[in-house]
């Protein structure tokens, strides 16, 4: 069972200018503290969409922008809880507003833990972000952890808890995580005006505004059923068209194979850099610690890609110039009945045109479940979303939503081949002949790319 913390008010509420949500209101000195620490800040210095920025410029927004807003989200539903929904009794299903800042807390810390190019990042280094998140709550060595232990010194546990998917009121988990919580609200609205699009956009406010809790969690009110398919519609769709971007993606590649090519020449014995990278040299030897972590955001990292375009490693300065340049990896989706012996016939041609396969191919599949129902029999289940009839019987959403049903259960995505945009315009004679050893179909797919659901997406090309 947890125990209930309070904290003290500012003397007079504080508010940040926000383009999504207008004012971001602060009324807990706690909260200030945790957006003063120097972990939070870091979050300034890391883009909140990665290399979606290299196809749609205006998503330069960063995770503290995004986490700033999963908070106001996160307290406007605490507002509206205690107003509509407060707890009489214990057990009753309803919102105890002692929970308030343990939720407001996880809210603004949920992505504390994310590192440089986020999941790119992760890949290569195998980091986890929640993992380090946690890590950053309970540490004794942070800022924020010092600040959360002023509450009460279990105070940095529970919110890791919440963090973590194992705190004991399964209301504050879900405003947090699930499948419709605050920190999707955010993102995706977020992501959708800093990129320049009107499909990530939903009704927030009518969904707020039909948002209730229960007992196992939250729900909503079936008035606002068509508030809610906007939002999963919304999702699918940015996933789709943005989060999913085949140009987005050619840059993760080439972000990807520049830090692996980095790490191999690093522990390569015959090879020397000549430019240091002091702050990654404890991933590249995996004896990195929080603190080394802590030092890392977009801004160094791109530094160094700058130093590595004059590194004598051909491979390393190429890639270092095609990021830095912005020259993303061609690519193709799969085409039906393509198996490993026409991906190897692919890499082979590539290979022999001068390019390593290793650093200048990749296949690369994103995939996304728009929105699921609760299957007890899987590894891993989804929290459903439920309906709140006139009666007080649940009915799950996509039972009551075609649309939603329609999406329901489906995974959605593509998976492609990239290699290096030279390859289809060959300059010599050698590889226009080996170009053309190819079959007319697969010079023609890659040409046109005829079947793409992305062609028309907008973004740089």
């Amino acid at each position: 069972m947890s125990t209930h913390y309070t904290a003290d008010l500012l003397p007079k509420e504080k508010v940040f200018r926000d383009p999504v949500h207008d004012y971001i209101h602060i009324q807990h000195q706690v909260i200030m503290d945790l957006i003063n620490s120097s972990e939070f800040q870091r979050l300034r210095r890391i883009k909140q969409l990665g290399t979606s920025s290299f196809t749609f410029h205006g998503a330069e927004h960063s995770r503290f922008n995004h986490s700033l807003g999963v908070y106001e989200i996160a307290r406007r539903i605490c507002d509206k809880f205690v107003r509509n929904y407060p707890s009489k009794e214990a057990g009753d299903g309803l919102w105890n507003d002692e929970e308030r800042l343990v939720t407001l807390c996880a809210a603004l810390l949920h992505d504390i833990g994310h590192g440089p190019f986020s999941h790119t990042f992760e890949k290569i280094f195998a980091t986890d972000h929640e993992a380090i998140t946690v890590a950053i709550i309970t540490s004794p060595d942070t800022e924020v952890n010092r600040i959360l232990r002023r509450i009460g010194p279990d105070f940095p546990n529970q919110v890791a808890a919440v963090i973590a998917k194992t705190y004991d009121n399964p209301q504050v988990i879900q405003l947090i995580s699930s499948q419709i919580d605050a920190d999707r609200m955010d993102y995706l609205l977020r992501d959708a005006y800093y990129s320049g699009v009107t499909y990530g956009t939903f009704d927030l406010t009518r969904i707020l505004r039909v948002i209730r809790p229960y007992k196992e969690g939250i729900a909503f009110d079936v008035s606002g059923m068509h508030a809610v398919e906007d939002y999963i519609v919304s999702r699918y769709q940015m996933y789709m068209q943005i989060y999913f971007h085949p140009v987005s993606r050619g840059m993760e590649v080439v972000l990807s194979h520049l830090m692996k090519r980095a790490k191999d020449v690093y522990l390569d014995e015959q090879s020397e850099f000549q430019h240091s990278a002091t702050f990654l040299v404890p991933f590249f030897k995996q004896t990195w610690t929080l603190k080394d972590y802590l030092r890392l955001d977009d801004g160094v990292l791109t530094t160094y890609f700058n130093h590595w375009m004059d590194e004598k490693d051909p491979i390393l300065s190429d890639l270092a110039h095609r990021f830095i340049n912005r020259h993303p990896f061609k690519s193709v989706r799969y085409l039906k009945g393509w198996d490993d012996a026409t991906i190897e016939k692919m890499s082979t041609l590539i290979e022999r045109m001068g390019f390593n396969r290793d650093y200048y191919t990749a296949i690369n599949n994103s995939y996304d479940l728009p929105y699921d129902l609760y299957r007890p029999n899987q590894a891993t289940t989804k929290t459903q979303i439920e309906l709140v009839q006139k009666n007080g019987a649940f009915l799950e959403l996509s039972q009551a939503s075609p649309i939603v049903s329609s999406l329901t259960g489906k995974i959605r995505g593509d998976e492609r081949f990239y290699f290096p945009r030279e390859i289809t315009h060959p300059d010599d004679e050698e590889g226009i002949n080996l170009f053309e050893s190819l079959s007319q179909a697969f010079l023609a797919y890659i040409e046109n790319d005829e079947i793409s659901p992305q062609k028309n997406t907008g973004g740089s090309v």
